[in-house]
């Protein structure tokens, strides 16, 4: 979707669900513990759009809380402490949601994901599921990453690329990332600053005006929440970008008023399973193509063969994901490979009919067939 071509009133009704997540700098006061006023402010926004669209909500917080509880002070980097405030500071904050939804007769329900879960295809699936389910008996699904157990390997980093995947799992029309700055901030020559109201393409422009300072509480920062964005952008859903102190934001935007900065979706949404390949699975190495592989899978939607590889990197099984390089470095997609890296190794640059005779076995012909295979820039 393009600015010149953007209506909000059309925007708006088009909405029947949304996520909204809501980050640690918004949640937290002065002292690193829960913010209480500004989660019964949030919640009673959602209890008066809750009979008009579907909702679920992801929440930061949970190390803030603990940090609190704890008696912690300043930020905390050591693996064993996060996960320790987290398994304190969880349930603490899920009181303040029960309490908060009750009020309006409302019920929660706790989900706790890592990253592994959900670059399981089947976990994946059963996460959806169970989302939905509660959505059913209109319960409103409340979303961290399971903090206590995560490590680097099956992390998200931040819990706006955990709600840009949610968006597209529940298939969101919107991305609502409340923090604590009013949007993208652009600023001209003399120094004066304003906020961008809507952006429809992700370029270099875009990036530059970004402020890339994380809070003492918060793992992300605003290139964290642009490129999780991006991501909603390629399934279709817009993003809204908005400050959560703002006491009424959400009652703002969906009666129409201009706040925060909104990034357009793109027109054509992907799937639900090439929005997983694409973006959820961690890539487990890399492989670099030529100038006419690459105008193949970019431009004519063909699956990639060996004759277009140059170089291999990493260590990696048939049907991992991989990244997929230009010659000078710039990743453009990913997929699903039916091959080894050592196997590739063997057979890369050589055309279709060679390939039996070298790995001595029938096998298909592309490395990545097109189905399995995601353009990303």
């Amino acid at each position: 979707m393009r600015i010149e071509n953007f209506d909000r009133q059309s925007f708006l009704s088009s909405i029947k669900r949304f996520v909204v997540k809501v980050g640690s700098a918004v949640l937290s006061d002065e002292k690193y513990g829960i913010n209480s006023r500004r989660i019964n402010a949030i919640v009673r926004q959602l209890a008066e759009l809750n009979n008009r669209y579907d909702f679920i909500f992801v929440t930061s917080g949970a190390i803030a809380a603990g940090k609190s509880y704890l008696g912690i002070r300043g930020k905390i980097s050591s693996l064993k402490e996060k996960q320790a405030a987290a398994a304190v500071g969880q349930s603490k904050l899920m009181q303040f949601y029960e309490k908060a939804f009750a009020r309006y007769g409302m019920k929660v329900g706790q989900i706790l994901l890592t990253h592994e879960d959900l670059t399981s295809r089947k976990r994946y699936l059963n996460a959806v599921n169970t989302i939905r389910t509660l959505m059913n008996y209109g319960v409103v699904p409340i979303i961290n990453e399971n903090d206590t157990v995560s490590v680097d390997e099956i992390r998200f980093g931040d819990n706006d690329f955990l709600a840009a995947s949610l968006a597209n799992m529940i298939e969101a029309n919107l991305l609502v990332l409340l923090t604590d700055v009013d949007g993208i901030e652009n600023r001209n020559s003399k120094g004066v600053s304003s906020i961008v109201p809507l952006v429809d393409r992700f370029d270099k422009s875009i990036f530059t005006m970004l402020d890339t300072t994380t809070s003492l509480l918060g793992s992300g920062g605003m290139t964290a929440k642009v490129q999780s964005a991006k991501k909603a952008a390629l399934s279709g859903v817009a993003t809204l970008i908005a400050s959560g102190k703002r006491r009424s934001i959400l009652l703002d935007f969906f009666a129409g008023k201009e706040c925060g900065t909104l990034f357009l979706p793109k027109i054509e949404r992907i799937t639900r399973r090439k929005h997983w390949i694409g973006f959820t699975m961690k890539a487990k190495g890399k492989i670099i193509v030529d100038k006419g592989a690459q105008e193949a899978l970019e431009k004519k939607g063909k699956s990639l063969l060996a004759t277009g590889i140059k170089k291999i990197e990493g260590k990696f099984s048939e049907g991992d994901s991989v990244e997929i390089s230009s010659e000078n470095g710039e990743i453009f997609a990913r997929g699903l490979v039916n091959y080894s890296f050592s196997e590739l190794e063997k057979i890369k640059g050589k055309k279709s009919p060679e390939i039996k005779k070298i790995l001595g076995r029938d096998n298909v012909d592309e490395v990545i067939h097109r189905d399995n295979l995601v353009i990303i820039e």
